[in-house]
């Protein structure tokens, strides 16, 4: 897995993001990192999460060179937790799964 499609597809994320109205200009409060539950759902909504945690983690990951997860998945979380109602939902979903697969062993 490349490192440029990576940020290919993080990038496809914010796109279907910012194309449906879900991408904030202003970060939430500190404290809703200080979350000790999976994906911070206690303190941040979903979308917020991947844009305020998830995004930013795999740049400083890549830029770091430092190694990244693998057999890692957030789709079936957002198939969860995103009403079907969710403006972008079958986009979202379809970027995040494209992102996904970039972290599937393909000998599983």
């Amino acid at each position: 897995m490349s490192s440029q499609m990576i940020i290919q597809r993080l990038q496809q994320v914010e796109a279907v993001m910012r194309e449906h109205d879900h991408w904030q200009t202003q970060p939430p409060e500190a404290e809703a990192f200080a979350s000790s539950e999976p994906f911070c759902l206690d303190t941040l909504e979903p979308l917020e999460w991947l844009q305020w945690a998830l995004i930013p983690r795999f740049h400083a990951l890549i830029e770091a060179g430092a190694p990244l997860p693998q057999n890692f998945a957030v789709t079936p979380y957002y198939e969860v937790s995103l009403a079907d109602s969710t403006p972008g939902h079958a986009a979202l979903l379809l970027a995040l799964g494209q992102f996904d697969a970039l972290f599937q062993d393909p000998t599983a």
